[in-house]
């Protein structure tokens, strides 16, 4: 598959071309220039011709360690990888001097070159494409990407670099539907796991979330063994949720990076919004949640948020206690966790953790292992018979609560989904069934079917009366 890579000074309308090439809203584009840090990659549709789009950060002209030499670096390792560069500048501004630098920089790059000039959908632009003949790459292509104009020139640019034999793939569709209709029992079994399988040929998502600065860049670096996505000193530095592709004893993988998660009163920088959302977005979507703690402060009031948050959305929680070489009571910060769990996450017991130092790369494997324990028991399924027959025997132990002086008698149960696992249970009066009591269903079939550390979810339905 032919792979493109979107290049350009700040603020010139790359993410924003991405993200029309993509057919999502996957960069954050705002008007600041800089927004995007660490490049990224998709797969593009541009009529009907499947490519790899490679988005990246705004060229700078710094070669040290700042943020913004290493932003330069995150584009040159881009650059490697693609077939064709996509130079975009700003039609509205006319060609700056950094382009002018630029376009010196990529013609040692020694790959095709299409101009590409942006933000034209006035006449304001006129000056801006005559001058863009100067930078010697020929005609350019003139777009208006916010307002998807030109895209068909696009194509006829791209054409000749496109692979003869291009074939086409099968797009994911996510399968959804909620329980809404399970009333009736009948028919029941061939509506379970119908759409819950785990398909070995796709690739687990793993979002690696947590506050700023705890090194969760960092991490996916580690895991991945190379420097995939920027990382320093700086709270802050990651935005955009960055997935990353990779293999592990022959299973693929997806790892997203995401930006760090602050109280939502702190949050008051659009940009960092953008990031929030996106990282927000990045949990709904993943199967595996790794949230990064600071061993130094492990388990504020926001690691907890954000685990509850995990927990709500149905997915995998795993925990990684990140800078453990630096951790001096350590005996002491492992119980303050464990107490921390037990009190402030009694609804998920036994979430797994693992203590790392990502920085050093200890026990990484250690904390992948516990993430695919945990992932294994998120895709447990249990016979609807032998459930039944466990039922039978809690119920004999502890009945229902009477409901004005009559049974309340709990009918049937079925495991309905896995990821996380869900049951439905069938009572005569499901409104009338307290909480106490579904809790005890609940630590039942953690305790006595091995479900721990992953979200359990228990819906209550009432029959249909035949008589009614």
């Amino acid at each position: 598959m032919l792979k493109v890579a979107i290049v350009g000074r700040p603020n010139v309308g790359k993410s924003t071309l991405f993200n029309k090439l993509a057919g999502k809203h996957l960069a954050i584009v705002d008007d600041t220039p800089g927004v995007t840090r660490d490049w990224r990659e998709a797969e593009g549709d541009l009529f009907g011709q499947l490519m790899t789009i490679i988005d990246t950060a705004g060229l700078e002209e710094a070669f040290d360690d700042s943020i913004q030499g290493r932003m330069r670096k995150q584009t040159q390792s881009a650059l490697d990888l693609a077939d064709v560069i996509l130079f975009v500048i700003d039609g509205r501004e006319g060609v700056t001097p950094a382009d002018e630098h630029f376009a010196a920089f990529l013609r040692c790059q020694e790959k095709p070159i299409i101009l590409v000039v942006n933000k034209c959908e006035s006449n304001k632009s006129q000056s801006g494409i005559g001058e863009s003949y100067a930078l010697g790459f020929g005609e350019p292509v003139v777009v208006s990407a916010a307002h998807s104009i030109g895209f068909d020139e696009i194509y006829d640019a791209l054409s000749p670099y496109f692979p003869e034999d291009e074939e086409e793939e099968e797009g994911e569709n996510a399968a959804k539907g909620e329980f809404d209709n399970l009333d009736d029992i009948e028919g029941l079994e061939d509506y379970i796991f119908t759409q819950e399988e785990d398909d070995p040929d796709k690739p687990i998502k793993i979002a690696i979330v947590g506050r700023p600065n705890v090194g969760k860049s960092t991490l996916l670096n580690a895991i991945v063994e190379e420097q995939r996505v920027m990382t320093g000193p700086e709270a802050g530095i990651t935005r955009d949720a960055i997935a990353v592709d990779w293999e592990y004893e022959g299973r693929k993988f997806k790892l997203v990076d995401t930006a760090g998660l602050r109280r939502r009163s702190r949050v008051t920088d659009n940009i960092e919004k953008m990031s929030t959302e996106d990282s927000f977005r990045a949990i709904r979507l993943a199967q595996i949640v790794i949230l990064v703690l600071d061993g130094n402060e492990a388990l504020e009031k926001q690691d907890l948020q954000i685990a509850h948050h995990v927990i709500k959305e149905g997915r995998a929680l795993v925990l990684a206690v990140n800078k453990w070489d630096s951790v001096k009571n350590r005996s002491d910060v492992l119980d303050d966790i464990k107490h921390k769990l037990s009190t402030s996450m009694s609804q998920t017991k036994d979430v797994e953790f693992a203590t790392i130092s990502a920085k050093n790369g200890k026990n990484i494997e250690k904390l992948f292992y516990k993430a695919l324990k945990t992932y294994e028991i998120w895709n447990k399924r249990i016979s609807t018979g032998g459930l039944n027959r466990w039922l039978a025997q809690m119920e004999s132990k502890n009945p229902a609560p009477l409901v004005s002086g009559r049974h309340n008698r709990i009918k049937y149960i079925a495991q309905i989904k896995t990821r996380p696992p869900t049951f439905a249970m069938w009572v005569s009066k499901p409104k009338e069934l307290p909480d106490s009591y579904k809790r005890y269903i609940v630590n039942g079939l953690r305790r006595d079917f091995g479900i721990p550390s992953v979200p359990l979810r228990l819906l209550t339905r009432a029959s249909k009366n035949p008589y009614a």
